[in-house]
């Protein structure tokens, strides 16, 4: 029989977020308690909320805003391209919770 986990986490929040979203102008963010995730194209507010709530349970989210980045286009070789489309989320937190996303997922 499995171990069981006392705080299961569903598979289907590591599909929500992808991968934390590391620039300057979201390290800024970070001084002001928000973080800025890479995040599926389908998903929700309501849903990135819990997400980052149940990944990472010292967290308690106050807003989530979220933008469509439209993929550039570029060029190869003469042949033009373009880049995917990407959904961002800054998710902003309480005060006194942080997240600490160079650590991994607890």
């Amino acid at each position: 029989m499995a171990k069981q986990q006392s705080a299961q986490i569903d598979a289907r929040h590591y599909d929500v977020i992808l991968a934390p979203h590391i620039t300057e102008k979201s390290t800024l963010a970070s001084e002001n308690n928000a973080v800025v995730f890479k995040v599926a194209g389908d998903a929700t507010k309501p849903q990135i909320k819990e997400a980052v709530e149940a990944l990472w349970p010292k967290a308690k989210v106050t807003g989530v805003n979220t933008i469509v980045v439209k993929g550039k286009t570029k060029r190869w070789k003469g042949k033009a391209y373009k880049r995917t489309d990407m959904k961002k989320a800054i998710v902003t937190l309480v005060d006194s919770s942080a997240v600490d996303i160079t650590e991994g997922v607890s």
